[in-house]
């Protein structure tokens, strides 16, 4: 496993501000920041915040931040798999209904979304994980006191020019900050049916 350095990233967007302590980064969202292409809602959003280094398909990315101060709807963070501004997948924890939800917003032209409700992770640190196999890539989610969980495979065919990164969105309000605790390359998954080491 490798670290990745916070000023090894840049901004998709800048956000509000960004600070470093203690090995840590902390980020305040613009308000009405998001990221969405068409699909129902016929808008486009491409003003979220994703802080992106190249990604070498042969690691796994792993993106982990602290499950607090979420209390707005749409209030969002996680990992950014980016390949262009209509080939993207985010995924990571969303509030919805006043509940946190794990989910995925994979787009190609336009954007899906897939979530599912985690409200025993409140105030825990989620780590996000994505590792590419063949033309796919696995989406895993897990805190610190709870197991790894398959949240997504989703098609990401791009051989070259991928990023990835932490991310956060604000679409409903000021103020959103999210405390992000480790970005990591590691070793790819082995299989899709198992779980990767936790380390």
């Amino acid at each position: 496993m490798r670290f990745i350095e916070w000023q090894d990233g840049a901004w998709s967007n800048e956000p509000v501000s960004s600070s470093t302590a203690d090995g840590q980064l902390v980020v305040h969202a613009a308000e009405g920041s998001d990221y969405w292409e068409k699909t129902m809602y016929g808008f486009q959003h491409d003003n979220g915040h994703a802080l992106l280094a190249p990604w070498d398909k042969a690691e796994a990315i792993e993106i982990s931040f602290a499950l607090d101060g979420f209390t707005e709807l749409y209030d969002q963070a996680g990992i950014m798999l980016w390949h262009s501004g209509e080939q993207w997948i985010k995924a990571g924890i969303e509030l919805n209904d006043g509940i946190p939800h794990i989910g995925a917003v994979v787009t190609d032209g336009y954007s899906d979304w897939s979530l599912s409700p985690v409200p025993e992770w409140k105030g825990e640190v989620i780590t996000l994980r994505a590792s590419r196999m063949k033309d796919a890539v696995i989406l895993r989610a897990r805190t610190e006191n709870h197991p790894w969980r398959t949240i997504r495979v989703a098609r990401f065919p791009h051989e070259t020019g991928s990023q990835a990164g932490p991310f956060l969105c604000a679409p409903t309000r000021a103020g959103f900050q999210v405390t992000f605790t480790r970005w990591a390359a590691t070793a790819p998954d082995a299989d899709v049916h198992t779980d990767p080491p936790i380390v």
